[in-house]
Formats: structure tokens, C-alpha cells, sequence
């Protein structure tokens, strides 16, 4: 199969889209420990928040490597989009809603989700790159899958406080035609 040489242009932009995605999710990271600390005695998502800062850290580091520059509107952009989503109607006037608890953690997650892809899509540039630390980078993917797991615990947790049912998270293994949890 032949392929063209990379677009270093569709790089710059697919690194600073996902440093705006990085942006937000710290943002909601710290918004979420601070909001669950009394849940959450053993500082996993405080743990979790300052991961996910280094995590953008990272990414910036990946991006000075390759001489992408950082295109700053869209970091504003989403720091703001993050802001405003706290705005979102949640069914309760004054209060933090078990509705809010499930909805952030499922942006969290997924979050998570799409940095975890991005470091897989930076893997495979990196066997042929030397710019990009290809170890550092399988470090991060690993990070990124456990804190897929441990925001599921807490995700699953706050579904069945607000919609009733069992807590289990659901399993990598319940995807794909099996049934999955809350």
C-alpha cells in the first residue's frame, strides 16, 4: 500500500484540537475531584485531575518536539465551552444534581477516551519519527486505560444513585453484543 508523506499542516491542527479536548478536561477533572472529594476519601480523582494536567502537559511537550505551535483561540475557546457547560439545566435549581454527577463523569471519560486514541494515533508516527519518545508514549496510553477504569467505577456508581440498579462498572468485555452496565 502506498502512502503520501505526512501532512505536517492536518498534524498542527488534529495536536491542537486535541490540546482544546486536554484543556476542558482539566478544567472538568478539577471541577469533578473538588465536587466529590466527600465521596471520594482516598483521593483518587484529585489523583486522577493531576494526571490528566500532566497528560496536556505532555501533549504540549509532544507538540514543541514536532514544531507545532499552539494555536491559542482554541485553547480559550475551550476553556470557555468548558465554563459554559456548567450552565447545563441539570433538574435542580441550587443544588448539584445526581444528574450533573453522571454527565460529568461521562465526559470525563470520554475525554479520556479520545486522548488515549490520540496517543495511539502519535504511536504510530512514532516508529518512524525520532522526535516522539515512543516509550513515553506507551506509558501514557497504559495511564490512560486505567483512568478509564477508575472514572468507570465512579461513573457506574453515580448511575445507580440516579437511576437506580447496580453499581458494577461495565467491563472492556461487556462492549460488542453482551449487555452493558449503567
Amino acid at each position: 500500500m502506498h502512502t503520501s508523506p505526512p501532512d505536517s499542516a492536518l498534524l498542527g491542527i488534529y495536536l491542537n484540537d486535541h490540546l482544546a479536548g486536554a484543556i476542558a478536561e482539566t478544567e472538568l477533572a478539577k471541577r469533578v475531584a473538588g465536587a466529590e472529594r466527600d465521596r471520594d476519601p482516598s483521593g483518587v480523582l484529585d489523583k486522577l485531575a493531576q494526571e490528566i494536567a500532566d497528560d496536556r502537559a505532555a501533549l504540549l511537550t509532544v507538540m514543541a518536539a514536532l514544531g507545532v505551535p499552539v494555536r491559542r483561540y482554541k485553547a480559550i475557546a475551550a476553556w470557555a465551552v468548558e465554563k459554559a457547560a456548567r450552565l447545563k439545566p441539570n433538574g435542580r435549581l441550587v443544588s448539584r444534581s445526581p444528574l450533573s454527577r453522571v454527565v460529568e463523569f461521562e465526559a470525563l471519560r470520554l475525554g479520556v477516551e479520545g486522548k488515549a486514541a490520540g496517543w495511539r494515533t502519535l504511536r504510530v508516527r512514532a516508529d518512524s519519527d525520532p522526535r516522539i519518545d515512543a516509550g513515553r508514549l506507551d506509558n501514557l496510553i497504559k495511564r490512560a486505560r486505567r483512568q478509564i477504569d477508575e472514572i468507570e467505577e465512579f461513573r457506574a456508581q453515580a448511575a445507580a444513585e440516579a437511576f437506580g440498579g447496580d453499581a458494577q462498572p461495565a467491563k472492556p468485555s461487556d462492549v460488542g453484543g453482551e449487555p452493558v452496565r449503567p
